[in-house]
């Protein structure tokens, strides 16, 4: 089936032949739908932590956090080109006639472009749309007055102009404040000086992001790294990482053949947000923050988030102390009591949410003991989850996993089979979704980073039909960063307040009140 120059071609990318192979057997046979057993809620996998029980654990926070690695991990290597989908589709289809100026001025809703021009002057980035229209010795109220729709969007989408339909989301200017804006990269970076400074007031920061953006993000940091630093008195280190060539997956055609491009060579796609597990783990620190690069509010909203960000992380501690203290008894006490395993067992399945499988004797202390330290001695990971008031996201359930036991699992749509009658009532049973707000951590009780691959169920994978220059295809995504990737790892659910998501999808977003610094 592969030729030398494919084998070729697989080298350079860094993938084996048989991971090829593997990737092409999982297209003929499809991967297999999600169990669940029943969705998370309130009291049945999600703890609600009580107020007075908030200052409680941002208290464990803060009094460890000095003496421990932190690190604010940002996937930011999406492209803002769907931010703008509406806009692009005016661009390119309106008339500059009566009749379609007719049908503008009669669409007048919140998502209506409409709406747009009648509230440019709202969005963050107006300012520089007017200096570079200035620049070019262009008059944006003209345009405005004269109704030159799609000079305007040239100007803001295009390289002429702004350029925002080719540049990184991190990268748009998403809140004006009174004398500046900032763009989502530099909220991002005001939060870690505020929940991640070590004891020397360091906040680090890592983003995934795109090799072509890079420079950019580093030019905008260095510009705006000490005004940052002097305000919110701490010192920032950013560092960044590309998705690796070796996370590609294959594509096939319609029959499952390799797809290969007009040279001969075969299509590589990225895996998805997946193949950042890879990422993730050459990472070195104690507690990894994980938040997604839209999701940021102006500074008058951030509050909660801190308190939040710190509680949940309290948490992971408190958890992480426990287990930790478990697994050493385990490793040298030959001696363990009936009522200590037993002890262990309740965390387990109480805090952690993990339930043995039915072929476990539990009265057999050498087989108990060895699964208690095999489930015990795996990263972990608190999520926080969201009351589901119809935004989109991965939900949190209760899945039966390879070896039988059942754990929490966070589950697209896309991995239900929602044609079997009891899976799609329990996908509609669900009150909560994830806004990937994950507090991680990823050593073990020595101190030992964890090999988190390791940690990846490869059956939690995607296929989707795509097309490339007009012929149709299937592309593979790998398993979802907080979905199957960590899939085996100890999880715990928390409900935080929905106005720690607000994440910006499409351009209107940027109109809500959430981010507007009024």
């Amino acid at each position: 089936m592969f030729s030398e120059q494919d084998l070729s071609q697989f080298e350079s990318k860094g993938i084996s032949k048989e991971t090829i192979e593997e990737q092409i057997k999982n297209f003929n046979s499809g991967f297999p739908k999600m169990k669940l057993k029943k969705p998370a809620t309130i009291d049945q996998g999600i703890t609600k932590i009580k107020d007075e029980e908030l200052e409680v654990y941002e208290e464990v926070y803060n009094k460890h956090s000095k003496s421990l690695s932190l690190l604010k991990f940002v996937p930011a290597s999406g492209a803002a080109s769907r931010m703008f989908k509406y806009l692009y589709d005016f661009l390119n289809t309106y008339q500059d006639t009566e009749d379609e100026y007719l049908k503008f001025l009669c669409n007048k809703g919140p998502e209506s472009m409409y709406n747009f021009f009648d509230r440019l002057e709202d969005f963050a980035f107006y300012g520089d749309l007017r200096n570079i229209c200035i620049e070019q010795d262009i008059d944006l109220d003209k345009m405005v007055e004269k109704n030159q729709f799609k000079q305007i969007l040239s100007m803001l989408l295009n390289h002429k102009g702004l350029n925002y339909g080719n540049l990184p989301k991190g990268l748009l200017k998403f809140h004006r404040y009174k004398h500046y804006s900032r763009t989502s990269f530099e909220e991002h970076l005001v939060e870690a000086l505020n929940y991640t400074k070590n004891e020397d007031g360091e906040a680090k920061i890592h983003l995934t992001v795109s090799e072509d953006h890079k420079e950019l993000f580093n030019n905008r940091f260095q510009k705006t790294k000490s005004t940052f630093e002097e305000k919110y008195k701490g010192s920032l280190k950013v560092d960044y990482s590309v998705q690796k060539p070796s996370t590609d997956t294959i594509a096939v055609d319609i029959n499952n053949n390799p797809f290969r491009n007009e040279d001969g060579s075969i299509l590589f796609r990225p895996g998805g947000h997946g193949a950042l597990i890879e990422n993730l783990n050459e990472l070195d620190a104690d507690v990894v923050f994980i938040k997604n690069i839209d999701n940021v509010v102006p500074d008058r909203l951030k509050e909660t988030t801190y308190q939040f960000k710190k509680v949940l992380a309290g948490l992971l501690l408190e958890y992480q102390s426990i287990t930790f203290n478990y697994l050493k008894t385990l490793e040298e006490d030959n001696n363990i009591s009936q009522e200590k395993l037993d002890e262990m067992s309740a965390f387990l399945e109480e805090k952690l949410c993990t339930l043995a499988p039915a072929s476990l004797k539990k009265d057999n202390p050498e087989k108990l003991k060895k699964y208690l330290f095999e489930k015990f001695n795996r990263p972990m990971r608190v999520c926080g989850m969201v009351k589901n008031e119809g935004e989109p996201g991965g939900g949190p359930f209760w899945a039966r996993n390879a070896d039988g036991s059942v754990s929490l699992q966070i589950v697209e749509g896309s991995q239900i089979d929602k044609s079997d009658v009891r899976q799609k009532n329990i996908l509609e049973r669900a009150t909560h979704f994830n806004p990937v707000d994950l507090i991680c951590g990823i050593k073990d009780f020595k101190g030992n980073k964890f090999d988190l691959p390791k940690y990846v169920d490869k059956q939690t994978g995607f296929i989707s039909e795509k097309s490339h220059n007009g012929a149709d295809l299937k592309a593979m995504e790998l398993p979802g960063l907080w979905n199957g990737a960590m899939s085996d790892w100890n999880t715990a659910f928390v409900e935080v307040p929905i106005i720690t998501f607000n994440p910006v999808k499409t351009i209107f977003d940027l109109l809500r009140i959430e981010h507007r610094n009024l």
